[in-house]
């Protein structure tokens, strides 16, 4: 047999070689995560449900759903285990403590300056001059036509009339 028949062949086995060794890997991965569950634990279902882990049995979980509300479920379906802040974000409506402030003005930028403290480096303006913006705004203004002449001539360059030389 020539080597450009068995080709697709090979190729075709080791994609299939790829795709087992990558479901295997998640599998493996689910399996941990689930391992890694305590009494106390927040977790997800596959279904969508939040609940806490309450008993770990050998193949099923017992999950209180609510207070007083439990419900047994097996471990294959327990989507993801949440840490304790998540859970809480979710479940509770709590933020997390430690939330950064951010100042509804400019002085905490300004404190520096203030204090008499000697300024961070100052940022080099790149842009164009202001003498440079001046020119750009005149440029941008429309001209008046002081000369009826030439209103008309740009009156016909409009009308699809070229100036052609």
């Amino acid at each position: 047999m020539n080597i450009v028949t068995l080709l697709p062949f090979i190729v075709l086995i080791g994609a299939m070689f790829l795709m087992t060794r990558s479901a295997k890997n998640k599998q493996r991965q689910a399996m941990q995560m689930r391992d890694q569950m305590q009494p106390g634990t927040g977790v997800r279902t596959i279904g969508g449900m939040y609940a806490t882990v309450k008993e770990i049995h050998e193949d099923t979980v017992l999950l209180e759903v609510a207070p007083s509300v439990h419900a047994i479920f097996a471990k294959n379906a327990i989507g993801a285990v949440l840490e304790d802040a998540e859970y809480n974000r979710i479940v509770h409506g709590l933020e997390p403590e430690e939330t950064p402030v951010v100042p509804d003005d400019a002085s905490a930028l300004t404190e520096a300056v203030e204090t008499g403290e000697p300024p961070a480096e100052q940022k080099i303006d790149l842009g164009k001059g202001a003498a440079a913006g001046d020119e750009a705004k005149k440029a941008e203004e429309p001209k008046k036509a002081d000369d009826p002449a030439e209103a008309e001539t740009k009156d016909a360059k409009r009308d699809g009339d070229t100036d052609a030389k």
